[in-house]
């Protein structure tokens, strides 16, 4: 039985009170939570000081592997969840080849096992043809539909095929909602614009609510479980504001909070994503829907390029952007001024995403719940810097801005993954389990 006490910390509860105390650890979970805990262990933390919150669980990532390990990997892109406080990931079907078949997720299963220092999840990606194995692979958190923006053979746009998903099956479909019809007139209407901040012109609002609408109705019509990723305008958020039935979620990424249209001036490709970055009054908008619970979470779309990619004209430049390490501490400097509170952050970053994708005893602080936890300095504000980056691209949209909550220890199931800048060698995540 391996033993973990962490002393002395400030722990976070669920509805955002903290007690002083000590949290002992045995065997993965969390065997107590009391003050002055005086038990043998075999490995002990003193937390003076410093903030003990349940670890992140990112929803939506992108790590690459397999066939673009060369910008990320299952390991590089855990390593960096770990350094940002993240402790569990769901990753995405695009990959080279794509999570299309139960073939392709065993191995990507079998890969994480042996590389990912996080607890990691798959996405079951949907095509035209393949319905029979979006309700059988295992596990697999959801299926992921790309209505538009895809790659290979991801792409899910007619309305009939769209439809045979909604009716067939009882798992969790989650959206990237983009009209793929508007997006290609548009980038026919824009020919000829090589500046990256037309990429907001082409994939416009209409573009992401058209297709929102769609997932919504198909959702009513057959009471289907429904989650909306990266929801980015206000248009989206107002019709949800009207019409949410209890089965649909969304999410919301820190791109879409923190960043928009001006950014173009001073990051050019760098904020080029899809969908893209929007006006700052979105940014207010989505800020407001999350505050008041219309939009449920929050995920990163962690999606490394190069900066030599980025750097190519557009429309050559590749969109997304890596964001899984800087995640936490700009919500925490947000708590830090006044925006959030202690309980909003829980519930968007760690036990909100676990209900929602059905992961049990994950995302909380309470005995015997898994002893996933991220120990966070509140006192101490960095600069986010390129070369400080565990990313493989070592780069971050963010770089230039003061924060403050930047994980000093990581731990998941019970073991210190992230020490004080380092990750440790030879502790792994395990697979998440889905009910």
């Amino acid at each position: 039985m391996f033993r973990l006490l962490i002393r002395n910390a400030r722990v976070a509860r669920p509805d955002g009170s903290t007690f002083d105390g000590d949290v002992l650890c045995e065997d993965g979970h969390i065997a107590r939570l009391a003050p002055g805990i005086d038990t043998q262990a075999d490995e002990s933390i003193d937390a003076r000081g410093k903030l003990l919150l349940p670890g992140v669980i990112d929803p939506q990532v992108h790590f690459r592997e397999p066939g673009k390990e060369y910008k990320e990997g299952l390991e590089s892109g855990s390593r960096a969840a770990v350094r940002g406080g993240v402790t569990s990931f769901l990753e995405m079907p695009n990959t080279d080849p794509s999570t299309t078949t139960q073939a392709a997720l065993d191995d990507k299963l079998e890969r994480a096992a042996q590389k990912s220092v996080a607890n990691y999840g798959f996405f079951i990606g949907a095509t035209a043809d393949n319905l029979d194995v979006l309700n059988s692979a295992a596990p697999a958190c959801g299926i992921k539909i790309f209505m538009g923006a895809s790659t290979g053979s991801l792409l899910v746009d007619r309305p009939e095929d769209l439809e045979r998903i909604f009716a067939n099956g009882t798992r969790l479909i989650a959206v990237h909602a983009e009209d793929e019809a508007r997006i290609r007139a548009r980038k026919a209407q824009f020919a000829g614009r090589t500046d990256y901040a037309v990429h907001s012109e082409i994939r416009d609002s209409e573009c992401a609510l058209k297709a929102t609408e769609l997932a919504l109705a198909l959702s009513k019509k057959y009471r289907r479980r429904l989650h909306i990723l990266h929801l980015s305008t206000k248009e989206e958020a107002e019709l949800l504001r009207r019409d949410k039935p209890a089965w649909v979620t969304a999410e919301v990424i820190p791109n879409h909070l923190f960043l928009n249209t001006g950014d173009y001036a001073t990051l050019g490709a760098r904020v080029q994503m899809n969908p893209p970055i929007r006006a700052k009054e979105d940014n207010a908008v989505l800020w407001a829907a999350l505050k008041d619970g219309v939009i449920d979470f929050i995920a990163t779309d962690h999606a490394p390029h190069t900066l030599e990619e980025k750097s190519q004209p557009y429309p050559k430049s590749p969109a997304g952007m890596p964001g899984v390490e800087t995640s936490l501490p700009l919500l925490l400097t947000e708590m830090a001024a006044g925006r959030c509170t202690l309980a909003d952050i829980q519930k968007w970053m760690c036990w909100g995403p676990a209900v929602s994708y059905g992961i049990p005893n994950k995302g909380k602080i309470l005995e015997g719940w898994d002893a996933d936890l991220t120990l966070v300095d509140m006192d101490t504000v960095k600069t986010v810097r390129d070369e400080d980056m565990f990313t493989k691209v070592r780069w971050s949209p963010f770089a230039g801005r003061a924060l403050t909550g930047w994980p000093v220890y990581t731990i998941v199931n019970g073991r210190v993954v992230f020490d004080n800048g380092r990750v440790r060698d030879g502790v792994f995540g395990r697979p998440l389990r889905f009910h």
